[in-house]
């Protein structure tokens, strides 16, 4: 109980000394504690360290970054700046406001887990397909629009059933795979992306082969960079960034590409800023599609585990979208990009408010606080329980007033979250 007090009262206290500060209010003697830029590569070793000089700062408006956290504990203060404490409250309250406005998209037509066994086979597919057309292109061949728009259609049609099946699969995958699934994850969260924008079918498809290759040109990216599990250098930084420009080149030479799918690959790291690449465009400038691709590249690039870290949780990056589109990302897709995924995704481990813990299976009628979830572990007793699906839409079924209080970490208590999905 002593050491549970005192362990809280840390926290506590760490969040306190934690600020958010606007770069403009930085200052020689300021101790970084997140620059806060999950979405970009950049040139420092750490997160973590020591404003020393003005050149520091300097370096730091050049990245684009326009926000960040200070440790006022180990650094000078900003008296005025709201504790990360204080800053995730509001996110929570904003996400929650947000995801609770209505999906523009007509009911799925079937349950998730009627659709699994059919998403699984695409999800193969389009694995199976991106990794022959990255060792096809390396060889000098060119890409089959034709392959790839078949295998688009089977995602398309999954997702117009229900867009949960093949988005809850994105969770399921192999570091060692990153840049293969990176691609099909990407393409079905544009997909259901663009049809929760009410997008025409043959708009979404040119979409999705848009996304599908989206990182295409990274086969001319080494070996040694794209897969280096520490920082990048200076040097190593400005090659990888080359992708972008490789893919477009690699997408412009491709018989049947249409500019749909070219604005989603050449696009997807532009930023509404302005602080983006590879040709820093602004607003509007940047296509609907390019706009689009830049927050789901994002979502799914820090949701995912990496071979030198380890991925977010879904809600805590949806939380971070909506920090960065004050800057980085046009707001209202991002709004609408949340109604689209949920708060809680299907296969997100959370926390109810009698202390147990519950899988997301399918997403609630009643909006994204009610999903249907199967209760697994008793955080109380500290063991797993005989699993239960708990439809919290439904009061009589929830037994009182039980609900979601937040997302928790699978990995914390050990859970398998597909082993339970799939029993």
């Amino acid at each position: 109980m002593q050491a549970s007090w005192l362990r809280n009262t840390l926290i506590t206290h760490m969040e306190q000394t934690i600020k958010k500060v606007a770069v403009g209010q930085l200052r020689p003697g300021m101790y970084v504690h997140d620059l806060n830029c999950g979405w970009m590569d950049h040139p420092f070793i750490s997160n973590k360290f020591e404003i020393k000089d003005i050149e520091t700062i300097q370096r730091i408006v050049e990245m684009g970054i326009k926000e960040l956290y200070i440790d006022t504990g180990k650094g000078l203060d900003a008296t005025s700046a709201q504790t990360r404490e204080e800053v995730m409250a509001d996110l929570q309250r904003r996400l929650k406001r947000v995801g609770a406005e209505p999906s523009t998209t007509e009911a799925p037509r079937v349950a998730v887990r009627e659709e699994r066994v059919y998403a699984e086979r695409v999800e193969r597919e389009a694995a199976r397909l991106v990794t022959n057309i990255m060792q096809d292109v390396r060889l000098g061949k060119q890409v089959e629009i034709e392959r790839v728009s078949q295998v688009v259609d089977g995602m398309v049609s999954s997702i117009f059933r229900t867009p949960h099946a093949l988005m809850s699969l994105g969770r399921i995958r192999q570091m060692d795979r990153y840049t293969f699934e990176h691609s099909v994850s990407v393409g079905v969260l544009m997909i259901s992306f663009a049809k929760e924008l009410g997008l025409e079918r043959s708009v979404i498809q040119e979409i999705g082969v848009g996304a599908l290759l989206h990182d295409i040109g990274k086969i001319k990216t080494p070996d040694n960079i794209l897969n280096k599990p520490g920082k990048l250098t200076d040097d190593e930084f400005t090659i990888m960034r080359q992708h972008v420009v490789y893919s477009r080149e690699v997408l412009e030479q491709t018989d049947g590409i249409t500019p749909t799918a070219l604005a989603v690959a050449a696009q997807h790291h532009e930023r509404y800023d302005g602080s983006g690449y590879p040709l820093k465009l602004k607003g509007d400038e940047i296509s609907q599609f390019g706009q689009m691709a830049a927050i789901v590249d994002v979502y799914d690039a820090i949701s995912a585990d990496r071979c030198y870290r380890k991925g977010e949780e879904p809600t805590t990056v949806l939380r971070k979208l909506l920090e960065w589109s004050k800057f980085h990302f046009n707001e209202a897709l991002v709004h609408q990009f949340i109604r689209c995924v949920g708060i809680y995704p299907v296969g997100t481990l959370v926390r109810l408010e009698s202390g147990r813990l519950a899988i997301v299976l399918e997403p609630g009628e009643k909006g994204p606080l009610y999903p249907t979830v199967r209760v697994v572990y008793d955080t109380n007793k500290r063991k797993f329980i005989t699993p239960r699906d708990i439809d919290l839409s439904n009061p009589t079924a929830r037994s009182g007033d039980d609900r979601i209080v937040n997302c928790e970490s699978a990995e914390k208590y050990g859970i398998k979250v597909p082993v339970f999905m799939e029993s």
